[in-house]
Order: C-alpha cells, then structure tokens, then sequence
C-alpha cells in the first residue's frame, strides 16, 4: 500500500482526487494540504465526502510519502517545489501547466515527463516526475495524434471545443457565477489558449514537418463538467481509412475507444474515458473527442499515470461508469 499526498487540497481537481484515491485498492490518502482550510474538516470543502471521510486539511507535509500531487493554480507548482523538499523516492505528478513544455521540463535535477499514456506510455512507467496534461490539450491531442503519427496532419486544423464550469477552477469571477453562466454561451481565449503549447509539441513529436497552425476557439458552456471537441483538416483518404487508423493507433489503450455513434457529453461524463468519432465531407475529416475535463482532463489521468510509474494495473481505481440520467 502507497501512502499519498495532494497540494491544494481544496480544488475541484483535488476533490476529484480524494474520491478517486478512497477507492483505491493500493493507495492511502496520507495528508492533504490547504493553508486556508488547514485543521478543517475536508468534508466542510468537499462535501459529498460528509459521512465518508474523516481526514482533515492540514498546513504541515510528510515529505516521505509515496507519490505526491500538486494541485495548485498555474505557476505555483515551482514556488511550492522551491520552498518544500519530498525524498528521493518520491514520485510527483504536477497536475498544473508548469512542467508541460519541452523548455521547462527539468526543475532542480527533476525532469518530467508529459504524462498523455496514450502517447508514450513506456515512458511514463520509467518516470517519476509527471507533467499531467491540461484538459483542452488531452481532447485535442488524442483527436489528431493518429494522424499525426502517418503524418497526415498537412494544413491548418480548425477546432471548437466546450467545456464546463468546472473548467474555470473554484475562484470566482465574472464568468463563473450561475446568473452569468446559466443559459449561457461564449468564447475566450481566441486562437491564443494557453493548452496550444503543449497540443503543438505532442503533434511536432509524431509529425516533426508539422508546420501549419491549429486554429483553436475555446468555448464555456452551460454545464458543470466535460468537454466536447471538433476537429477538422485536410484529409484525401475514405473514411473507413481513417477509423483503421484511429482504431490502430488506440488499440491497446485502456480509455481511449473510437466509436462508429454519433457521439453526446453524457457518455464520459463521470468517467475517465475519451470517446472518438470520425466523419467525413468531401475532403475534409472531421473528429469529434470528448473527455470529462475533471477526470480524463485532470485527476482521472493523474491517477492513471501514478498507477503506470509505480506499478499497478493502469485501470486501478477508475472503474467509473457515466451518469447517464
């Protein structure tokens, strides 16, 4: 049994985290860290936990826990790292943007590895420090990453995608409140999001020639929880053509399946799937991919990368089923 611990424990991606690891047959949740919260109840936070967990938040760290996870805002992941000290033989998965990009992978001796298994798996299971991918990124990565791979990937790529609420974080602001949100529709972010980096680098990775743009409209939806994301490009072969690719590429995946439905959000939401779908119009391929931002975007794939470095069946603990209703 793995003890475990988790920084910023007060987050939508943490609580995530605490519900999937109680659940754990391997792993024991060792402390959670929340200066704000620190001696409260986590149920006072999370509290669909009342009744079922009896841990506190605290503000001190056991720097000998097995795997740690840091769920802090963007940016402050090396700050924490900076001013706190793990041992040697503690693996830590980042669940924020710092350690993403290839320019700022090592920190301090530590190099991570971007955590997507379904781009290199062999590799996680050698590493011990895990850049988690962003949620944006992991939807639109494991809708291009095939044809990548056959470097298909030869013009522009033009991709829509929503998310929920939850995708914003627990701060509020304007765009958070229910009144704004609630019948609601819009884009942020135009063109510019921050998850491109990373969707670049993973696509230059298979398809080093890659050297047209990915046109990429964030949208907020209406909803709590998931993504739903359309890609389309060039592409001059049939569509059975594509699904032998798209089937091929994610055939020993564990949570990755490619559907011949029409695809809707309630298929993976509250699971750590990614659904695929391919159609195709003339001579463009479009592919939709759709992920609950909060578990294949976040904690899901966070606790599906521990399991791979230490060890464990890569399903552990994420025998999750969508609520459908």
């Amino acid at each position: 049994m793995i003890q475990v611990g988790i920084i910023g424990g007060a987050g939508y991606t943490a609580g995530e985290l605490i519900r999937l690891l109680m659940f754990h047959s391997e792993a024991d949740i060792n402390f959670v860290y929340s200066t704000s919260n620190a001696g409260n109840d986590i149920s006072k936070v999370h509290q669909d936990l009342e009744g079922s967990l009896s841990l506190k938040f605290t503000d001190t760290i056991n720097p000998d826990v097995d795997v740690l996870f840091l769920c802090l805002g963007h940016g402050n992941s090396v700050k924490f790292l900076s001013n706190n000290r793990f041992s040697k033989y503690t693996n830590i998965i980042d669940l924020g943007n710092d350690f993403r990009l290839e320019k700022d992978k090592v920190f301090e001796g530590k190099t991570f590895v971007y955590g997507l298994p379904e781009l290199q798996r062999d590799a996680i299971k050698d590493a011990s420090y895990i850049a988690n991918p962003g949620c944006f990124a992991t939807a639109i990565q494991l809708a291009l990453l095939p044809l990548a791979k056959h470097h298909l990937v030869g013009n522009d790529v033009h991709v829509n995608a929503v998310t929920g609420a939850t995708g914003a974080g627990t701060s509020l602001s304007e765009t958070t409140h229910f009144t704004w949100r609630d019948n609601n529709f819009s884009y942020y972010k135009p063109f510019t999001h921050q998850h491109l980096g990373e969707i670049n680098q993973s696509v230059k990775q298979l398809q080093n020639s890659f050297s047209s743009e990915i046109l990429f409209m964030p949208n907020r939806g209406d909803f709590s929880r998931g993504i739903f994301a359309t890609a389309y490009t060039d592409f001059e072969g049939t569509l059975d053509e594509a699904k032998n690719m798209y089937k091929s590429f994610y055939q020993d995946a564990e949570f990755t399946f490619v559907s011949d439905e029409v695809l809707h959000l309630k298929q993976v939401v509250n699971t750590n799937k990614c659904l695929i779908h391919l159609h195709k119009h003339e001579n463009k391929l479009l592919v939709t991919s759709i992920i609950d931002n909060l578990l294949k975007g976040a904690s899901g794939q966070a606790v599906q990368n521990m399991n791979l470095i230490v060890g464990f069946e890569e399903t552990e603990g994420l025998q999750l089923k969508a609520t459908y209703f």
